[in-house]
């Protein structure tokens, strides 16, 4: 059956909303202070964002799971309905953006709940901004651009080109590519590889009550939203004229 408008916003916010909900909540309970799994480290991290994935995918099976408007583009670009029914028009994919993007935003605002006694003990501002936005180890913005783009781009080829349905291996296997682009492409900036992913949160925790929180890093959100939009187009337009060839 095709889902309606209202019901695609509603799958993808509720999917985005689980994987920012498990994901940002990895982060929180490897850094804030007098959590059971702080210093656990980055590999707890990039395995807690694939399993969120996997979890958020599940969530939103019914539209596709798209979950991040960086797929919503690469599907678009590569002349793909976005679901079984569902072209890639404006008014749809501007729908499945918007609920992302709002199901991000309840996510960060949920993980923020579950923590609230640890984000209020003290802790740095980056500590407590990582756990909502991704930042880069070394601030280069051409560089940083380019590392989003690079990994959104596997992200999104391999969805376009593997991605099939949520019903088989689809949720898992998507799940350990972001595994795998964690551990080998997220040293640099944390891979977004997501516009709602970083930018949801990032108003979040720009607007939630957060002892000793700092300031959102305004001056560097713009490349976690526009790298993995470059990436997922790129891989939209690309992908699909090289699958003959494999």
């Amino acid at each position: 059956m095709t889902p309606t408008l209202g019901q695609v916003f509603l799958s993808e916010l509720f999917g985005t909303l689980i994987l920012i909900l498990v994901g940002a909540g990895v982060c929180a309970a490897v850094t804030l202070p007098k959590s059971k799994a702080q210093a656990s480290g980055w590999i707890v991290i990039s395995w807690g964002w694939g399993l969120a994935v996997f979890m958020g995918v599940y969530a939103a099976y019914a539209t596709g799971a798209h979950i991040n408007p960086a797929v919503t583009l690469g599907l678009a670009a590569a002349g793909r309905d976005l679901a079984a029914g569902v072209p890639a028009t404006a008014v749809n994919i501007a729908v499945y953006v918007a609920g992302q993007m709002v199901g991000a935003f309840l996510g960060a605002v949920a993980a923020w709940l579950a923590y609230k006694k640890h984000f209020d003990e003290e802790a740095p501002a980056e500590a407590k901004l990582g756990c909502f936005s991704t930042a880069p180890s070394i601030r280069s913005y051409g560089w940083n651009l380019v590392t989003e783009v690079i990994a959104t781009f596997v992200l999104v080829g391999w969805i376009i080109q593997s991605g099939k349905t949520p019903s088989q291996l689809g949720p898992l296997a998507v799940a350990l590519v972001v595994v795998g682009i964690g551990l080998a492409l997220g040293g640099p900036t944390g891979y977004a590889i997501n516009p709602a992913r970083d930018l949801g949160p990032r108003l979040a925790h720009a607007v939630l009550p957060i002892p000793g929180k700092g300031g959102s890093d305004w001056s560097y959100a713009w490349v976690p939203v526009v790298g993995p939009i470059i990436g997922g187009v790129a891989a939209g337009l690309i992908v699909p004229s090289m699958a003959g060839l494999f």
